[in-house]
């Protein structure tokens, strides 16, 4: 019987030391894991599809070992199911995990690939492989819940381009809206006098710009040409109101005096001086050479000195000059 325990104790003895040894093997020295990067990529199968929908991002959980089996080591914990993964995101959602930035690199997730871990925590795929190389543990940087379970989500991507979506949108009502109103400027005359003047002018200056445009001849010689016409114009009126003035008669002279009289001005346009005639009321004479000084008048009623009106008269390159102050066409009458 002691021989038959001895044997019984020394079998269990080689099972339980071979059931961790195959432990061993086959958990620490396991080909496909690596301690320092416990999210590496395992060889399967990836479609394009798989970028887009969600899925869990650790490898299936290896066979029980002898010693698992046996009872002697812990069995690991059971994978999450769907709807756990499910209540795990909805934490998330609550919690805006995916609308803030990453924990690790505190930047925003924008398009990158993002892990969700089995503790509801959202980071970068690339900050939470870094973190795990540099810690050597799966241990969670924010609440250190270990170990954990990560799940590639697309939250934030989403987000991103729904942010994305309402800029473009917003800039492009906003550059319809301008576009509109430029047209109602263009086209609809404002009721304020100051932006009606300012929209008149506007148009005004389209309209010549565009006149200009169009024309085929040279604008130079164009408005040359608007520049001898108008000087051809003023001088065929010129002579028309020089063939139109007539001499006028003794009466007309005596209603020119009064109006001279009226208007009470004595002193010459062209040297400033002072004016005197006996023939006319003037004021204290100022001296003898002025008084002797000969006066004309003209028939637009202006009053000039004689040796003042003909040097004016002389420097005039016209055949018939004008009257110095009103530029009109006179007869002239010393007095």
């Amino acid at each position: 019987i002691l021989q038959n325990l001895k044997s019984n104790a020394s079998s269990k003895l080689v099972i339980t030391s071979a059931a961790f040894q195959d432990h061993i093997m086959r958990s620490l020295l396991h080909p496909d894991f690596s301690l320092s990067d416990p999210l590496r990529r395992h060889s399967r199968g990836k479609h394009p599809q798989q970028e887009e929908r969600e899925y869990v991002l650790d490898p299936a959980p290896p066979p029980l070992t002898l010693a698992q089996k046996l009872g002697l080591v812990a069995s690991p914990r059971e994978r999450l199911t769907e709807h756990e993964w499910t209540r795990v995101k909805e934490r998330s959602v609550q919690q805006e995990e995916s609308a803030q930035p990453c924990a690790i690199c505190r930047e925003e997730f924008q398009l990158q690939p993002q892990v969700l871990l089995s503790c509801s925590h959202v980071f970068h795929r690339a900050c939470l492989q870094a973190f795990e190389r540099f810690s050597g543990r799966k241990r969670c940087p924010l609440c250190r819940r270990e170990p954990y379970e990560t799940r590639v989500i697309s939250d934030a991507a989403r987000l991103f381009q729904h942010r994305c979506a309402t800029r473009i949108q917003a800039y492009w009502r906003g550059y319809m809206a301008r576009k509109w109103y430029r047209t109602i400027k263009k086209t609809i005359c404002p009721k304020d006098k100051r932006l009606r003047r300012q929209f008149f002018e506007s148009r005004l200056q389209e309209l010549n710009d565009s006149f200009v445009r169009y024309c085929h001849t040279d604008t130079e010689a164009f408005l040359s040409d608007i520049d001898r016409s108008l000087s051809s114009s003023r001088r065929v009126f010129q002579q028309l109101e020089r063939k139109s003035v007539s001499e006028p008669q003794e009466n007309d002279w005596d209603r020119i005096k009064s109006q001279v009289i009226q208007r009470g001005v004595w002193d010459c346009p062209i040297c400033l001086t002072a004016l005197s005639n006996l023939s006319l009321p003037t004021v204290s004479a100022r001296s003898n050479h002025q008084q002797r000084r000969p006066t004309v008048l003209l028939s637009c009623s202006h009053l000039f000195h004689q040796l003042c009106l003909e040097a004016f008269e002389a420097f005039s390159a016209d055949s018939r000059p004008l009257c110095p102050l009103c530029r009109s066409a006179y007869h002239k009458k010393p007095i």
